[in-house]
């Protein structure tokens, strides 16, 4: 499975190189290339001596404070650092395109169920209005009922009805009134 993933993974950045070359052209794809991996080399190194620097003052800190033993990793080099980065890179965007696809899942589920307490209500609703060896006082209270339940359930709620779009209108309502009720004391004062 894992030399599948591979084989798929190399034949699509092969792809998109590939179409990329077409694009840009071959010469200013191995420009870019080479440019960016030079700076990536560069970074790398710094990073990479810095780290090494960090290190050796921390275990010297380590020695003075009595404590023996040093770090298991002696020396960072730019090759290791720029492999770490690649693999944390590879985490990331295995990370964001899992959530992306447990939300998508999420959202379709939320609205297969949504319709299927639709089709429910209106499926009673029909029944209810469909029999008629029952007199009107038992159809209004069955109707009631429904629409208890339906309340209840969350039928009525369509798409929109967040508690964020909700909290919005609402307070884009009270802004309305509260100019209201500056424009009619002005009005008043102008009055008097």
């Amino acid at each position: 499975m894992l030399q599948d993933l591979r084989t798929a993974l190399s034949e699509l950045a092969g792809e998109g190189r590939s179409y990329l070359g077409r694009m840009a052209g071959e010469q200013t794809l191995l420009s870019v290339q080479k440019a960016f991996s030079q700076v990536l080399g560069v970074v790398a190194g710094s990073v990479s001596v810095g780290l090494n620097v960090l290190l050796q003052y921390v275990s010297h800190f380590l020695q003075a404070a009595g404590i023996q033993g040093g770090f298991p990793i002696s020396k960072v080099t730019p090759e290791g650092l720029i492999f770490v980065a690649q693999w944390v890179l590879v985490a990331l965007i295995g990370y964001w395109l899992i959530s992306f696809v447990f939300r998508l899942v999420a959202s379709t589920l939320k609205r297969a169920l949504w319709l299927l307490k639709l089709g429910v209500a209106l499926v009673c609703f029909g029944f209810i209005l469909s029999d008629h060896s029952v007199g009107t006082d038992t159809m209004v209270i069955r109707l009631a009922v429904l629409v208890c339940v339906c309340v209840l359930l969350g039928v009525g709620t369509g798409r929109g009805s967040n508690p964020a779009d909700q909290t919005a209108h609402l307070e884009e309502q009270v802004k309305v009134l509260e100019r209201r009720l500056r424009e009619m004391e002005r009005w008043r004062r102008t009055e008097e």
